[in-house]
């Protein structure tokens, strides 16, 4: 146990640096790349952070727990949307660009409402798989020529700040914050999430509950780290992007590619975690909706919403021991 517990400080403590390194790079490459930072945080940093529960997802599914694959995309995007906005937002109110409020949230909403409808029979099918794999790759096209259509007018808009701008990074030490950053954040997820796996499993614990609880919210530690950092430095759109872009591959990428490998017999996820689900992201939505701007008091109330949903979990756990 005391050993477990080392491993889950010394995870925090790498998922910690790695996002630090991995913001640095990311805006470096974006500069360098003259690609507006929302479209490095919607693809780079998201698919990066999204690497811990793709594994985790995968791995228990076919070793037969989809319980916990499914639970720990449903808790890790309830913990994104409710946990992860809702802190940087109090950190520091979060500026959110038109397009992404218009054209990319949606698709986050659009992942959740999929998900909701494919989980009412409490079984993921291949074709369920299949259809969220092709909306995936419909998001990853769309973001593409998003960042090719914007990357002229980023460079106009570099060009004229040029004399207010910080030096950017050299490109290949931004390529190797970005690389450093993403082992850290895998290594120290992966180690974070099977210590605390364990001593949750110890204390007589339900797969979907450790699901949505601690494997989530270790897994989920990559994007709140990253976008808490980006957020404090100012960096709004690498933080925003990385949450949406961590949601949409969450669903359509790893349940996606999950359920095509093995389908998946879901029982211990309910209508009313999903519909949490649903409700975070569309709150989220709405929220970006005013000014533009996720608001400090905005992001008290996504944390208030979350921790009720937690305080529900714990409750339902306590009725299992």
């Amino acid at each position: 146990m005391l050993l477990n517990i080392l491993y889950i400080i010394i995870g925090v403590a790498l998922v910690l640096w790695g996002a630090d390194r991995l913001t640095d790079g990311a805006v470096g490459l974006a500069a360098k790349m003259n690609i507006p930072q929302i479209v490095i945080g919607l693809t780079v940093v998201a698919m990066g952070t999204s690497m811990p529960e793709f594994f985790v997802s995968l791995v228990s599914a076919i070793n037969g727990t989809p319980d916990l694959a499914v639970g720990n995309v449903v808790g890790s995007n309830i913990f994104n949307a409710m946990l992860i906005v809702g802190t940087a937002a109090v950190v520091a109110p979060m500026v959110i660009s038109k397009s992404t409020v218009k054209k990319d949230i949606p698709f986050a909403v659009l992942a959740s409402v999929l998900l909701f409808i494919f989980g009412i029979d409490n079984f993921i099918s291949r074709f369920d798989a299949a259809i969220l794999a092709v909306v995936f790759v419909v998001f990853m096209v769309y973001t593409v020529r998003t960042g090719i259509k914007g990357a002229a007018e980023a460079k106009q808009d570099s060009d004229s700040d040029a004399s207010n701008a910080k030096k950017p990074l050299p490109i290949w030490k931004a390529i190797l914050f970005v690389l450093v950053g993403l082992a850290c954040l895998v290594f120290g997820s992966n180690l974070f999430v099977n210590a605390a796996t364990e001593v949750a499993t110890e204390l007589g614990v339900s797969q979907a509950i450790i699901g949505l609880t601690i494997v989530a919210g270790g897994t989920s530690l990559p994007e709140l780290a990253t976008s808490v950092v980006a957020a404090r430095k100012g960096e709004s759109a690498i933080a925003m992007g990385n949450v949406i872009g961590s949601n949409v591959m969450n669903i359509l990428m790893i349940i996606g590619i999950t359920g095509v490998i093995c389908p998946m017999q879901v029982n211990g996820i309910t209508m009313i975690d999903l519909s949490v689900l649903l409700v975070s992201v569309v709150l989220l939505w709405l929220f970006s909706f005013t000014k533009y701007k996720v608001e400090r008091w905005e992001g008290a109330l996504l944390l208030t919403f979350f921790a009720g949903y937690m305080s529900w979990l714990i409750y339902c756990a306590s009725l299992q021991s």
